[in-house]
């Protein structure tokens, strides 16, 4: 039997075909996450409630054994972390009929980058906000409680002040010392990462101890935003840290130093893209979403620092 002339086939309705905007989605969406990458994720997709309970136990300790003596038995208080999945984000255009007849395809590639850049941008900045709770501070503060126990770049031990910016660039003696407390409270070496805002990267060009080992090693797999090592820490760049504007002073940009164990990232659904076709409208419904939470996991596993923003 010979073919139509008329069908609608996949080549002509590719633009409109959810699978394809799906795999554009979740492409954008992976390329542009920092943070995310960098801290603990949990997969929850496809269970039920609205909070993911973390077992945190505590460290016990070793006993000395005595000849003939029984062992000594230790019954350490363990906790727990809840992390409330209460964050859904979407994505949506209304695409009318004339634009999917007389636009490029480019356009549909444009809308797909957009929305996984949009929702990467949303889950990357509650992370930063939650970093605010590291080494005992408090989330949303403004004023002098602004990342009240956020360190200064420079020193990496001298608290930033919120309402009138003391942020000084991040240099050598600051990386040291923020390095120092991590070890201090005994985090893993393993996992660290020092993520820093655009106008801190330069200051780190004039740092020696970085620019002689700077370096994506040949056998790493690139990671979004990297780029570089210093004191065997990696170094990603996020235009995503945030912007503090206290009251005099001028405006600081943070960074953090973060095993990946202080903060976690609870996904219930991922990235996902749906289409429909609205009558009423004469036009495509496309829409991408996601539903996460995100917590504090280890509050000395991580410490935020402030350095000018500009």
């Amino acid at each position: 039997m010979p073919l139509g002339t008329n069908n609608t086939t996949k080549t002509i309705a590719d633009k409109f075909i959810p699978e394809l905007w799906s795999d554009e989605v979740i492409a954008g969406y992976k390329k542009n996450l920092v943070l995310a990458n960098l801290v603990t994720r949990m997969s929850h997709k496809g269970k039920k409630g609205d909070t993911v309970h973390i077992p945190a136990p505590a460290r016990g300790s070793a006993s000395a054994k005595g000849a003939g003596a029984q062992v000594t038995l230790i019954a350490p208080s363990h906790s727990e972390v809840q992390v409330s999945i209460n964050s859904h984000y979407e994505y949506s255009v209304l695409i009318e009929d004339i634009v999917e007849v007389q636009a490029l395809q480019s356009l549909r590639r444009f809308y797909t980058d957009d929305a996984g850049y949009a929702l990467a941008t949303r889950v990357d900045s509650d992370l930063f906000a939650q970093a605010e709770s590291l080494q005992g501070g408090t989330v949303g503060g403004s004023g002098a409680s602004a990342w009240e126990k956020a360190v200064i770049g420079g020193d990496g031990t001298t608290l930033y002040t919120g309402n009138s910016s003391n942020a000084s660039d991040i240099g050598d003696a600051g990386i040291r010392k923020m390095i120092l407390a991590l070890d201090n409270a005994d985090v893993p070496m393993d996992g660290r990462s020092l993520v820093i805002p655009p106008i801190a990267a330069n200051d780190l060009l004039g740092i020696n101890r970085f620019t002689e080992q700077q370096y994506i090693g040949s056998g790493d797999a690139i990671k979004t935003g990297k780029i570089g090592m210093i004191y065997g820490v990696d170094v990603y760049v996020s235009s995503n840290c945030p912007t503090v504007s206290p009251a005099s002073g001028g405006d600081a940009r943070i960074g953090l130093l973060l095993h990946k164990d202080a903060l976690v990232l609870a996904e219930q659904m991922g990235v996902r893209s749906q289409t429909q076709y609205k009558q009423e409208y004469l036009g495509d419904l496309f829409t991408a979403d996601t539903l996460y939470g995100v917590a504090e996991l280890r509050d000395n596993a991580g410490i935020a620092f402030a350095v000018p923003a500009a």
